[in-house]
């Protein structure tokens, strides 16, 4: 393979950062890395999703900082597929093309009153706390006392914890000024944190659950029934690898807390678990309660457990609500989508026709996106170095010619001549500066720019002076 292969990596997030590591690393092929993002900035969640107290996790961004710097590696920021650039472009440009976008809309739950004001996606509110562009208009009513987040993975701890937590302490971390501003003003005491499953079966992990129970100025209250835990959980919990312990150690830290009682904190947090929620209740178009059905746990014929409704009922006072029920993919322009899934369709990273299902040639796929929403950033790595194997295979199996068309100067030229203020890697970390020099003044890590004309007249501005 003595050809240098051209692949564009549609995503800046973990998943596409993995798989160009992967790429520009292969002994078996020289090959160069065009990534692309719509938003000016690289790193996907990690920079847009990623709660702000969490700064450990967002240190993963100095491994992908290396990946950019290779040769051969450019980064095409406020380049969107579908808008200034189209599959057809890619093929035209590139041997292959890795879609690595991950899954930025949020599953529905189907109930009445869903589209109740006060009823929003937890993915709403996290893009709108850490600076995503596409979330700076959403509004939430903080002058309620009481929320719910709907779901219990670690999305919906995030949530919760960001509600309860106190903004002076979130003061010192990259929250932008105007979640900050608002969470100072807020009025909410009480928030109910409510799973459809029980504890053993809860999707939060372990660091989760006790930051939770730890809050300095909010109690957790956990009521030692929401523990008592039915004997099928009880034969799960018995049997489980001792090496992957998540369930056990959630279970002890939730029994301590079942111990506790209320507490004196002002403000609370209400774990519970094996109830569903059935119906939004409202006032005048806005949310004031959510109802919920008690469950219980049974047996399907595969082994799993599935939470059952029992027709016992509760209605929460509450006037916000968060859904966090699952992040979930959108289809890209001319690119197959499973609508029902929400990935895109795949054998092990090769995108298949979604009719046929037979691979369609060039095209691959990675992270959320190929797999759905599962797992923690370090998930992604096997996951793309999976369908770059792959790839690498293809490459080596159906050698095409080359053509001018696939040479790093002919997508600069295509950019330039549709007049596309693209901005560079080199543009990002001029960025990353001036916010890091903006947040120094703070006393924080970081503060963001959230608009994207902003981000472009500073990186403008930089290469005038």
């Amino acid at each position: 393979m003595n050809q240098t292969y051209r692949v564009a990596i549609i995503g800046s997030g973990p998943s596409g950062f993995f798989a160009a590591e992967e790429l520009m690393g292969h002994s078996d092929a020289k090959i160069e890395v065009d990534m692309f993002d719509a938003l000016p900035t690289p790193y996907g969640l990690v920079r847009g999703g990623v709660a702000p107290d969490h700064p450990k996790i967002k240190s993963v961004t100095l491994v992908y900082e290396r990946t950019a710097s290779r040769p051969g590696f450019r980064f095409f920021g406020n380049v969107a597929l579908g808008r200034e650039i189209s599959i057809e472009d890619l093929r035209k440009f590139y041997d292959a093309v890795i879609f690595a976008h991950g899954a930025r809309s949020d599953r529905r739950m189907g109930l009445p009153g869903e589209d109740l004001i006060g009823s929003q996606a937890a993915t709403e509110f996290v893009g709108w706390y850490n600076g995503h562009p596409d979330y700076q208009e959403q509004k939430f009513d903080f002058s309620v006392e009481s929320a719910a987040v709907i779901g219990n993975g670690n999305v919906a701890m995030d949530v919760a914890r960001i509600l309860a937590e106190d903004p002076e302490r979130l003061a010192r971390t990259d929250l932008t000024e105007q979640a900050l501003a608002a969470l100072r003003k807020s009025n909410i005491k009480e928030i109910f944190l409510l799973g459809r499953r029980g504890p053993v079966q809860a999707a939060f992990t372990n660091p989760e659950i006790r930051e939770l129970c730890e809050l300095p100025g909010c109690d957790a209250i956990v009521a030692p029934e929401e523990v008592n835990l039915d004997p099928e959980s009880q034969k799960d919990l018995a049997n489980l690898d001792p090496k992957f312990s998540t369930a056990r150690n959630n279970i002890e830290v939730l029994l301590r807390q079942s111990k506790k009682g209320r507490g004196e904190k002002t403000k609370k947090i209400h774990i519970r678990f094996l109830v569903s929620p059935v119906e939004i209740l409202g006032d005048n178009g806005k949310v004031k309660a959510v109802k919920v059905e008690k469950n219980k746990l049974m047996r399907e014929p595969d082994g799993s457990l599935r939470a059952k409704g029992t027709g016992r009922y509760e209605t929460i006072p509450v006037g916000l609500i968060l859904r966090s029920v699952g992040y979930k993919g959108v289809a890209l322009p001319n690119v197959p989508y499973d609508a029902k899934s929400g990935i895109v369709p795949n054998d092990r990273g090769r995108v298949t026709d979604g009719k046929t299902r037979d691979p369609i040639q060039g095209l691959y796929v990675v992270g959320w996106a190929k797999r759905g929403p599962s797992g923690v950033i370090g998930t992604n790595k096997p996951d793309s170095i999976e369908t770059v194997r792959l790839l690498v295979q293809d490459l080596k199996e159906n050698q095409g010619a080359d053509s001018p068309d696939k040479t790093a100067a002919a997508v600069s030229a295509f950019l330039d001549a549709k007049k596309i203020q693209y901005t560079t890697f080199q543009d990002w970390k001029v960025l990353d500066a001036v916010e890091t020099e903006r947040g120094k003044a703070k006393g924080k890590p970081r503060e963001k720019f959230t608009r994207i004309f902003e981000m472009l007249e500073v990186i403008r501005s930089k290469k005038r002076a």
